[in-house]
């Protein structure tokens, strides 16, 4: 059985459809990347090399990209005190009424974030210093992002393993937060980390909802590539998606890196 499992494992067609698919997703990327470099991507490489337009996405977005990550962080740490109560709840509840109201949390998700946005403009939009902070912005992220934190969380509280592990706990005399923070929380690291990993990637590229609750004054960097592109300059936008990918990757990379840590030291439920 294994040695049939290694061959299949090793057939040629499935590294070729892997080698196909990351062609099909990397080569535009790295064209766009390409584009950011040249100062006339009509002519390509004859126009010569130049970093201007880099330098002219900084000296008029840079503000965007500070921004878009202190949303994004922001963003993770409150989905993170709300969201994983919530999930414990919703894992471990049986009443009816609750369950409803967990199949409503993914409402965000299911409607356009433009709707979302109009929402919350037609609710707080009144409150003048609310409308034209950050603070407007990053309450739409939280509800776009929070089911997403909760229905991770939700399904990893819901192994039997933790049941078992819980009960074991309640037995030895351990109180709820001894418990919650002690043993059920350090279980379920990786699966936390991979939740924060997924609100922090949807947080700073979100564009539908804050491309509605933004001001000319709040703009984070979808909202700045946007106008990049707007600029009538495919250079202008291709640095600004080069920069992009300068800010995202190492963020990633390194929630990447802590739940792969936490996933080896304490295994997966």
């Amino acid at each position: 059985m294994n040695r049939t499992h290694k061959k299949r494992f090793k057939s040629p067609w499935l590294y070729t459809l892997t080698i196909i698919t990351l062609l099909f997703i990397c080569v535009p990327m790295l064209v766009s990347i390409f584009a950011g470099f040249v100062n006339n991507y009509a002519i390509g490489f004859e126009s010569g090399l130049t970093t201007k337009w880099f330098l002219q996405v900084w000296s008029s977005y840079s503000n965007t990209i500070f921004w878009s990550i202190v949303i994004a962080l922001a963003c993770v740490l409150i989905t993170l005190i709300i969201g994983v109560p919530c999930a414990y709840a919703f894992a471990r509840s049986k009443n009816r009424w609750l369950r409803i109201l967990d199949e409503l949390i993914a409402l965000p998700i299911a409607i356009p974030g433009l709707a979302s946005a109009l929402a919350l403009i037609l609710a707080y939009g009144q409150i003048q210093w609310f409308r034209q902070s950050y603070l407007f912005i990053l309450v739409g992220h939280v509800v776009f992002t929070l089911p997403f934190m909760v229905k991770t969380v939700t399904a990893a509280f819901k192994k039997h393993e933790l049941l078992v592990l819980e009960e074991a706990a309640r037995s030895l005399g351990a109180s709820f937060i001894a418990r919650f923070l002690g043993v059920l929380v350090p279980a379920i690291l990786p699966s936390i980390i991979a939740a924060c990993l997924m609100v922090f990637t949807l947080s700073i590229g979100e564009f539908n909802l804050t491309w509605m609750l933004h001001t000319p004054m709040t703009r984070t960097l979808p909202v700045g590539l946007t106008d990049s592109y707007a600029s009538m300059r495919i250079e202008v936008g291709s640095a600004y998606t080069f920069i992009f990918f300068l800010v995202i990757l190492p963020f990633l990379y390194g929630l990447q890196t802590v739940a792969t840590y936490f996933q080896n030291r304490y295994g997966t439920f």
